[in-house]
């Protein structure tokens, strides 16, 4: 199904979770270089059905079958370890949908990577996507007490909520000039100078724009480095981050981000193409909305096949005014 990673499994879980239908996926990962349950995937798994005190068949590592009937769901105090610089924001997102929608208070700790380039990091939750939530209604929050970067992980994130609030509608059909860019890079047992030479090309990069700079030496488990930019408009604010790599010059790193930066704004469209992924899932389980995005990605349209499959005639995708999603309630 559509990019066949892990993003068909946790979609389902939510959903499954949520809805309260029962489900099996099958070849787990099959076209991955190592196919089946990781640790990542296994933590999300175990997550949703403590959650929901779910029973289920399959959930080991390297499992390439699941069978998952889900029970009601419980708020309270979670603690949820990967255990690896597996991400911890996907368990996140994961087992935010049924919290959300059931009435009652947890507080939920993670702990893992916070900073991993194959999945959302910390900041684009916590900048981008949670105040949308909010906006729709949602009380939750989320603080950083650690970051956590490939591959020593170790990171620490802790979440509050309140669950059982209607969700209302979303609508983002139009950004508007940019108000601000925040540039900043962060360094974790790494010369502070790999920061500031990200920091000065990627100011050189996007010198015309309203540039807010900063940056920080932070404390982690291993080694690590990330350079992020935030474009804060009258509708929303996006969230893009690069990752320091051995070899990659710090150069090369900023010029690359400031590429997807500019990417985005040349499209004028507000909504950029991860964020086009994350937020199907909560207009289709809140009020519905709709919203104009870049080209849509495998796995935006991956997201939109499996939630058909439990909430049939929920999502339109349309080639209109560049791509246009329409959720419906």
């Amino acid at each position: 199904m559509g990019e066949g990673g892990g993003q068909v499994l946790r979609s389902s879980l939510a959903l499954s979770a949520v809805t309260g239908t029962p489900f099996r996926v099958e070849s787990i990962r099959a076209r991955r270089s190592r196919p089946g349950l990781l640790r990542q995937h296994l933590t999300a798994v175990r997550a949703i059905a403590e959650v929901c005190g779910a029973r289920m068949h399959g959930d080991a590592l390297g499992s390439r079958e699941l069978t998952f009937e889900p029970g009601e769901v419980q708020h309270g105090d979670y603690h949820f370890a990967v255990g690896t610089a597996g991400s911890t924001t996907l368990v996140f997102q994961t087992v935010l949908p049924p919290l959300l929608l059931a009435a009652g208070r947890s507080r939920i700790v993670f702990e893992g990577g916070t900073h991993n380039p194959m999945a959302p990091p910390f900041d684009f939750i916590a900048r981008t996507f949670l105040p949308l939530l909010q906006r729709m209604g949602a009380s939750v929050t989320a603080e950083l007490k650690r970051p956590g970067f490939y591959p020593a992980g170790g990171g620490r994130f802790v979440v509050d909520l309140t669950g059982g609030q209607p969700l209302s509608g979303l609508s983002l059909l139009e950004r508007g000039d940019v108000e601000q860019v925040g540039i900043e890079a962060r360094v974790s047992q790494i010369r502070e100078h790999v920061a500031t030479r990200e920091m000065k090309a990627l100011a050189g990069a996007l010198a015309d724009l309203p540039i807010e700079a900063d940056t920080a030496v932070v404390e982690s488990a291993g080694p690590g480095n990330v350079a992020v930019v935030t474009v804060r408009t009258p509708q929303l604010t996006e969230t893009f981050t690069g990752f320091g790599e051995r070899g990659v010059k710090a150069e090369k790193v900023a010029h690359r981000l400031a590429g997807e930066v500019r990417k985005y704004l040349a499209a004028d469209a507000p909504v950029g193409e991860h964020l086009a992924d994350q937020l199907l899932i909560p207009l289709a389980l809140g009020g519905g909305g709709e919203y104009r995005t870049v080209e849509p990605s495998l796995h935006t349209r991956t997201n939109i096949e499996v939630i058909e499959a439990f909430l049939p005639d929920r999502v339109k995708l349309a080639e209109r005014d560049g791509f246009r999603v329409e959720v419906r309630a």
